[in-house]
């Protein structure tokens, strides 16, 4: 730890990204696609009041940033000096541009849940009166909610794009290091993140199903997992009619475990379980709570499924 600061640090034992940072990946693709969305539809709709969505979202964001750095630092050699990282900056590296983005957006996205939850938090100070310590702090930065909520939309894309680009330094990886795996990034967090947010703001914030939200988001949903699929089948394509190399990693698609994770956890379970659900199974049981929080599910776990494949299969296969 002497000298420059080494942003791969603890990143390299085994394969290069372990599990720890898949499991980053996903939280952080969560974080920013659930805020990003709940924004998306508030200007849209210009909304002035703290709707469900918003109140799930913010909360979904703020927990699951807060879990990936958790799992960042943990994976370091030396978590105890994780501090490091956000004193010393190397501009040069994809790791280091992310951390001063995530430095922004941690904080900002606590301000939104602030913001989005101070009913629920003024109710609960009455029991908890050390809740009480923030309604003064909510306060005092209202004025600044609109330019809040501008920098933590640009944030929180930024950050599932980021996720995209760490990774994709890999260069010997023809699965990992394409220009397309960015873009695919943002459009899974917008999916999986906007799943987890209607399931929260349904079961703890009592959403209606059949509210406005819920139809905006319902609408949007396809066009993003057409745009998912699009962006995977380009990575297919280009690694099928590449060079060697690439035409070696292909096989992570029709050979071994990963082959299965991919078929059976991203086209099976990501989009085959939501086309199923509100397709295939019957108007009563497609506008049902059930297969709403199905549907849920299997796009959540179907995203968790192509964190895992990319980062795995990717590493496996290389060149």
């Amino acid at each position: 730890m002497d000298g420059a600061l080494d942003f791969s640090m603890g990143l390299s034992e085994g394969v290069a990204w372990p599990w720890p940072i898949a499991v980053y990946l996903f939280f952080a693709g969560i974080s920013g696609g659930a805020l990003a969305v709940a924004l998306f539809i508030r200007f849209y709709k210009q909304q002035t009041t703290n709707t469900p969505f918003l109140k799930a979202a913010s909360l979904v964001s703020f927990v699951t940033i807060a879990l990936g750095m958790l799992c960042l630092v943990l994976d370091l050699t030396n978590p105890l000096f994780f501090w490091r990282i956000l004193v010393y900056y190397n501009l040069n590296s994809v790791m280091s541009v992310g951390v001063i983005a995530l430095c922004a957006y941690i904080p900002l996205t606590m301000v939104m849940a602030l913001f989005a939850l101070e009913e629920e938090i003024k109710q609960f100070a009455v029991k908890f009166p050390i809740l009480k310590l923030l309604i003064p702090v909510i306060d005092k930065l209202r004025g600044i909610r609109r330019p809040c909520e501008y920098a933590v939309l640009t944030l929180a894309l930024a950050v599932c794009a980021y996720t995209g680009f760490l990774i994709s330094a890999l260069v010997r990886f023809p699965i990992i290091n394409t220009s397309v795996l960015p873009a695919l990034f943002v459009a899974s967090g917008l999916s999986a993140g906007a799943a987890a947010a209607k399931m929260l703001a349904v079961s703890l914030f009592k959403e209606d199903l059949h509210s406005q939200d819920m139809k905006i988001l319902h609408g949007a949903e396809w066009p993003i997992m057409f745009a998912e699929a699009l962006f995977l089948f380009m990575i297919i394509m280009s690694l099928a009619t590449g060079n060697a190399g690439a035409q070696s990693a292909f096989a992570a698609f029709h050979e071994g475990v990963w082959a299965l994770v991919f078929w059976f956890g991203v086209v099976g379970l990501g989009f085959g379980g939501p086309l199923l659900l509100n397709f295939a199974t019957g108007k009563q049981f497609s506008h049902s709570a059930r297969a709403f929080y199905l549907s849920g599910l299997c796009a959540v776990g179907g995203m968790m499924c192509l964190r895992m494949f990319i980062l795995y299969a990717g590493q496996t296969f290389a060149i």
